[in-house]
C-alpha cells in the first residue's frame, strides 16, 4: 500500500488530517485523535473555552 493511499480522518482536537498506522491496525474505527498530546489536552480545550459569568 502506497503511502497516498492511506486512509485519513480527521483529528477530533486540532481538526488536523492524519493517516492511518500500522499499529492501529486492529483499532482504527475507534482512533480518533493524531497523537498522544491531542488524547491528553482534549479536556483542557475544553475547559479553556470562555465562560459567561456575572457582569
Amino acid at each position: 500500500m502506497k503511502k497516498s493511499n492511506l486512509p485519513q480522518k480527521t483529528c477530533a482536537t486540532c481538526q488536523r488530517p492524519f493517516a492511518w498506522r500500522k499499529k492501529w491496525a486492529a483499532c482504527w474505527d475507534e482512533v480518533r485523535y493524531c497523537s498522544q498530546r491531542c488524547r491528553t489536552s482534549r479536556n483542557s480545550i475544553a475547559a479553556a473555552s470562555p465562560k459567561t459569568d456575572k457582569p
